[in-house]
């Protein structure tokens, strides 16, 4: 990231957002970088006090960055450049707010992509079956080697040695057979909670043991701005989770470096080498379900989608739904209630005689 003249102001700014609007770590960050950006664009151009900076030069810089970004991301880089301007005229850094009638892009509304029930239910079972699979693999790897009675005694006057080379490589297979059948238990557990409790992959990522209540079948969940929530999980959910913190979680807890456990001593979902996952992984996880299930490609913030228009369609409340999900705001809850009408549509023209 380039630096610029401005990066005191940009520092101070984002403390300020910081300590008084609870904004996440990843929002942050997107903030600074576009306002890096957006002031070492000007830089260039000659200007070295953010007083001469206008309304005009900030619709050229807007015209510059909408060549290469979506319209979304020109709105959040918007929103950080008014408030910079405004934050800034505020606490006297600047004279009057170039950015206070700059507008924000309008993001054309499109309906999320969600699976249909029965494929949610098919992604769920190929993992639940990978599971059953690699654990009879396990079992099988696992059984005794023949080596008893008058075959024994034919083979007793091998060197230590000989026996130990070929022990070495049936221990490390029998890691390596483990450390499948716990990764399998794992990625079980992580479909079966993004799907029961829609949430999102980094609130998924951060969460701790502790975090789950097996007697009341909830999780506490850290969301957007630290905000808290509880949100509760079906059976399902919980003997897969039961099953990955009995079976699997020792198993990859045990290939941890003494850095990474200390990292991940409480972490609920363990990478492979043992250290607390993160996004990309989950991310990777969910594709690489979606594959191996035959279902469309979805991500994990498709899997929230798909949790919430179903728990519509089975008749749950609206503001219900908002508060699973940790939205701020209930239009933003309500874009689901389109999905499931889209979905009404379609069948009802499959269904009925006179569509």
């Amino acid at each position: 990231m380039s630096s610029t003249q401005f990066d005191g102001d940009i520092d101070s700014f984002v403390s300020y957002l910081k300590s008084n609007r609870g904004l996440s770590a990843n929002t942050l960050k997107a903030y600074r970088a576009d306002l890096t950006a957006c002031l070492h664009l000007f830089e260039l151009r000659g200007v070295t006090d953010l007083n001469e900076i206008t309304l005009d030069d900030l619709r050229s810089w807007m015209a510059v960055e909408s060549r290469d970004h979506a319209r979304s991301s020109m709105a959040r880089k918007t929103v950080a450049v008014r408030g910079f301007f405004a934050w800034a005229y505020e606490h006297g850094l600047t004279t009057t707010d170039p950015a206070a009638t700059l507008m924000t892009p309008s993001i054309p509304s499109t309906l999320p992509a969600v699976l249909t029930e029965s494929q949610a239910e098919q992604l769920l079972d190929v993992a639940e079956h990978a599971v059953a699979t690699n654990q009879y693999k396990d079992d099988g790897g696992a059984a005794a080697a023949p080596g008893s009675g008058k075959a024994a005694g034919k083979t007793a006057d091998k060197s230590a040695d000989t026996v130990n080379r070929n022990e070495a490589p049936a221990r490390a297979d029998k890691r390596d057979s483990a450390r499948v059948v716990a990764e399998s238990q794992r990625n079980a557990a992580i479909l079966e909670l993004l799907y029961a409790t829609g949430i999102r992959v980094a609130e998924l990522v951060s969460m701790d043991i502790v975090d789950v209540d097996f007697s009341n079948r909830t999780i506490k969940v850290t969301g957007k701005g630290n905000k808290q929530r509880v949100v509760p999980f079906g059976l399902p959910a919980q003997r897969a989770l039961e099953t990955w913190l009995e079976q699997g979680r020792p198993v990859l807890a045990r290939t941890a470096t003494d850095a990474a456990k200390s990292r991940a001593t409480n972490a609920l979902f363990l990478g492979a080498r043992g250290g607390r996952i993160d996004q990309r992984i989950a991310r990777d996880i969910v594709h690489r379900a979606a594959r191996e299930a035959g279902v469309p490609d979805i991500s994990p913030h498709a899997l929230r989608h798909s949790a919430a228009t179903h728990m519509l369609d089975g008749g749950a409340d609206l503001r219900e739904v908002q508060e699973m999900l940790g939205h701020s705001s209930l239009k933003t809850t309500q874009r689901y209630t389109h999905v499931s009408i889209e979905q009404l549509k379609n069948r009802y023209g499959q269904a009925f005689p006179r569509a």
